[in-house]
């Protein structure tokens, strides 16, 4: 199995990108938006690594219960059931993060440049409601990125219209 990471700022096209890709290359993809929430931006990784990349690793279907956005809070949701890949995309906030490096065979760097132009777009996509929510999570992610030093491990980077 090949695995693709999209990773970058929200608000840039991450998950636009990584349907298009997925579309082209016949792969599956995992948002890492099924697990994080604004109070848990990245410790839920090793529940994916358990519940989704380690099952698929050694050929077996895996399953993991994503989280579902109601009134712009995350509750636990339905389960997903991911057959064994060809090519896995993982796609989101720290898809891309240092501990899985080793693993990746690509890493794709998706950025809009303009903060304001970024959440620009968080908010037309997430609404109004979540403006807050989305200014914190720019925050977060401005620093996760400095310190994980995300952007440099990539290997293409896009920049969507």
């Amino acid at each position: 199995m090949r695995l693709v990471a999209v990773d970058g700022p929200s608000g840039s096209g991450k998950s636009t990108f990584a349907a298009r890709l997925a579309l082209k290359l016949g792969a599956t993809v995992v948002p890492t938006d099924h697990f994080a929430t604004w109070t848990d931006p990245v410790s839920w990784w090793p529940r994916l690594v358990a519940e989704v990349l380690d099952p698929l690793r050694h050929g077996r279907a895996a399953r993991y219960r994503r989280m579902e956005w109601a009134g712009g809070w995350a509750r636990p949701g339905p389960w997903v059931d991911v057959p064994v890949p060809d090519v896995l995309i993982i796609e989101g906030v720290s898809a891309a993060r240092r501990s899985i490096a080793p693993c990746l065979d690509e890493v794709i760097w998706v950025e809009v440049p303009d903060p304001e132009e970024r959440l620009r777009r968080a908010v037309e996509r997430d609404g109004e409601a979540n403006r807050a929510h989305l200014r914190r999570w720019q925050a977060f992610e401005r620093g996760w990125f400095a310190v994980d030093g995300t952007k440099a491990r990539a290997d293409r980077f896009v920049t969507p219209d």
